[in-house]
Parts: C-alpha cells; structure tokens; sequence
C-alpha cells in the first residue's frame, strides 16, 4: 500500500502584505468609534457643561460608564486590532517611540495603537474608571431615575428624599474624600485628552497620514479587506 505523502504549504508574504497587516486600521470597527467618541463627549460634556450632582451630570456618567465597559469587553471579544493584546502596555516601548517623534523621525506603523497611543489608552480607562467609581460612591450609587426621582420630591418640599437610611459620620466623610479623589481623577481626563489630541496631530504630520479619519468615517477609497 503506498504511503500517503505529506504536503507542506509555505504562507508567501510579500512586502505588500507585511505592511498591510503592521499598519493600523485604516477604520476601526463600530463598537471602537462608539465607545471612543462616546467617552469623549461625555467627559467633555460633564466637565463643561453639566454641574455637578445636577441629573444630567448623573446621567451622562453612567453613559460614560457604560461605555467603558463596553469597550473593555470588546477588548477581549473584539477584533484582531480591537484587542488588549494587539497593544500590551510596554512603557519602554512608549518611551523609543516618544523619543523617535521628538527626534523629528518617521514614527513606525502599528496594528493597532502604538506603544506611548497603548500607553495613555490604559491610563485614561484607569482614570475614568476611578472618576465613574467615586462617582458612583458620592451619589450612593443612585441610578439617573433614583436622582430624577429625588429631586422631583425635593421640588414639592420632601426634603427627606435625600436622607439615606443608615448614612453614618464614616459615610459623610468616605463621600468627602470621594469627593476630592473625583475632582482630581476628573481634571486629569482633561489633561489626558488634550495631550491625546495634540499626539494625534503632531504624528499626523510626521506620519503624513490622517489619523482622525479612522476613527471617523475611514479614508476614502481604502477599506482592510
């Protein structure tokens, strides 16, 4: 009986290829561009134009914790790019990559973020997360309903609404250092954007590429297949 042979295939890679699968997205997939912009606007919007404990401040921070959650499940159910393992935090790469923007050099291409973008991704989920957490503590975890209910009872003179059964001095003074650790979380998301944006457009230029594009509508004429 003859001996079945074994065929082996070899996967071609060509430089078109190599560099198609090393270059970040040229459109990132709906659930990215969703919770990106919807983080945006809500940390914007609750540092600008909303007071705080006000229901709409309320409100707009459990959408912006809604959509970290939805992002960091879809960092583990999403695609290739999407994924925490296609950008690990790797300070030191963060660090050459910083220092190849300020020497004037072509940054590299990435498959997804690249180390110093991966790097304030992970810093800014963290600082949210704390901003959502002691927010969450300073309403006594009351939902957007809750709140709405409160303050519709304050309005028509019940003023006991807003006096918890078993609130304790340990829970006035958990509420205040909640309080100033949310202020501080808070002002940082700002400063963390701001330096978000100014990395997106000094690497534009470097890399003559538009980097918002992407995380918009994608380039026009240029899908990943």
């Amino acid at each position: 009986m003859a001996t079945p042979r074994t065929v082996r295939t070899q996967t071609v890679s060509t430089p078109a290829v190599r560099d198609r699968l090393a270059s970040p997205p040229v459109l990132w997939d709906p659930v990215v561009r969703l919770s990106h912009w919807g983080i945006a606007v809500s940390v914007l919007g609750n540092a600008l134009m909303t007071e705080g404990g006000s229901l709409a401040h309320v409100l707009i921070g459990w959408t912006a914790m809604a959509m970290l959650v939805l992002r960091l499940v879809w960092g583990v159910l999403g695609p290739r790019e999407a994924r925490f393992s296609a950008f690990p935090p790797n300070p030191a790469g963060a660090v050459a990559h910083l220092r190849r923007v300020f020497s004037g050099d072509k940054p590299r291409d990435y498959p997804s973020h690249n180390p110093a973008g991966a790097l304030m991704v992970y810093v800014f989920w963290l600082a949210l997360a704390v901003v959502v957490a002691t927010g969450l503590v300073m309403t006594g975890g009351a939902t957007p309903m809750q709140v709405a209910a409160d303050k519709a009872a304050v309005a028509s003179g019940d003023w006991a609404a807003l006096v918890r059964d078993g609130d304790t001095d340990q829970d006035s003074v958990l509420g205040e250092a909640a309080e100033e650790v949310h202020e501080v979380a808070a002002n940082l998301l700002l400063i963390l954007a701001a330096l978000h944006v100014a990395g997106v457009f000094v690497e534009g230029r470097l890399l003559r590429r538009n980097l918002l594009a992407p995380m918009l509508f994608g380039a026009k004429g240029d899908r990943r297949k």
